[in-house]
């Protein structure tokens, strides 16, 4: 199939007018001259597919709980809405829910069912982190950085971890890093550490900064904290919660201009109340209230998003984000850190065809999986 006359985010990562062809499944002759039977898009704009390294859960599910049914019914959900790719996101849990969790992350992966967000990865988040900064995280499951105990998880997933996170302040946490970045992206998250511990850790491996602001210090101009110490090194790319709730307008901003829009990585930190009406909900065996679209626990501790990855994508835009870095904060870059770039994260020829159709606002017309516009 060919299509013609479309504005297509380019790897030049801007919009340029040409035409572009899918055939078995993947993208072919990107800005290519398109033949007779071209499709005529009428100069709308076409985006790669989103990646959302960073959800919990929508659609009153949890990836946490490892449910086939309940892992299916989400990942249809992120692809309805142009999230074509997902690395499900645990929680501070024990060790064997993690394990099932895992498990069953690498069954979507390899199964891959019709109408579903492709599973490229696993985050898993927690349970090395701050009991002072654990933030919506259950206390009751916070352990010390433990290589042993990620190595198993690491093998009940066959390998579906691709980012882990630590708290760089914790006993061996720079070992940590140094073995754990030999198999996946290491992220710095829920932390209270100093400069020179954030220093240590992104040494010894760290490439990431989970949920940029949100669990960590703030900057402080004699005590710097994680965030100058992130910025300082270009390895280093920062996540952000871009729902207009975790994170002011003018912080968003800033971030963009302090980690520039190569190293900005827009996520959702969506969670099972994502999708769904006002109430009560469940993280991680603590009651969370979804009220006015924010979603707290019982003391009032803001927790994870009830907004999906496009719309905190377009919530970024309407910050002043400018349209061609936010889309590549919600594609490219957090293709490279799942370490799938070569397979999706941009248009270009080989690639997986997922891409979205949109308006030149962005809004979504159409979205194609593999080369099939879903229904």
């Amino acid at each position: 199939m060919q299509f013609q006359n479309a504005m297509i985010y380019t790897e030049k990562f801007r919009f340029e007018h040409g035409a572009f062809a899918v055939e078995n499944g993947r993208f072919a002759r990107v800005l290519g001259q398109p033949g007779p039977d071209a499709v005529d898009l009428h100069g709308a704009y076409v985006i790669p597919g989103l990646l959302d390294i960073h959800t919990h859960g929508n659609s009153g599910a949890d990836y946490s709980d490892g449910n086939w049914d309940d892992y299916v019914r989400m990942a249809r959900y992120s692809a309805r809405n142009g999230i074509t790719s997902i690395a499900p996101t645990t929680l501070t849990l024990p060790y064997e829910t993690l394990a099932a969790a895992f498990a069953t992350a690498y069954r979507m992966a390899d199964e891959r069912p019709a109408g579903c967000a492709v599973v490229r990865g696993a985050h898993m988040e927690g349970p090395f982190f701050s009991e002072k900064k654990k933030g919506a995280q259950n206390a009751a499951y916070l352990r010390e950085p433990d290589f042993e105990a990620f190595s198993k998880l690491f093998a009940a997933g066959n390998g579906i971890v691709r980012i882990v996170d630590v708290a760089p302040e914790l006993p061996g946490a720079a070992e940590f890093v140094r073995k754990a970045s030999k198999r996946c992206t290491v992220s710095i998250a829920h932390t209270d550490a100093s400069y020179d511990d954030a220093v240590c850790a992104i040494e010894a491996g760290v490439t990431h900064l989970t949920h940029l602001y949100n669990a960590m210090p703030g900057i402080h101009h004699r005590k710097p904290g994680v965030i100058p110490a992130a910025v300082e090194n270009e390895q280093v790319s920062a996540e952000l919660i871009s729902d207009g709730q975790h994170v002011h307008p003018a912080s968003v901003r800033l971030a963009f201009r302090m980690f520039g829009p190569a190293r900005m990585v827009l996520i959702s930190d969506s969670l099972r109340c994502c999708g769904m009406p006002d109430g009560e909900y469940e993280l991680g065996g603590q009651p969370v209230f979804l009220q006015g679209g924010v979603a707290r626990l019982s003391d009032g501790t803001i927790a994870g998003s009830a907004t999906n990855v496009y719309d905190c994508m377009l919530r970024a835009i309407s910050f002043g984000i400018p349209r061609e870095d936010a889309v590549r904060a919600a594609t490219y870059n957090p293709a490279r850190q799942l370490g799938c770039l070569d397979e999706v994260g941009s248009i270009r020829d080989g690639k997986q065809a997922d891409f979205v159709i949109c308006d030149a606002e962005l809004n979504r017309r159409e979205v194609w999986l593999a080369g099939e516009k879903l229904a």
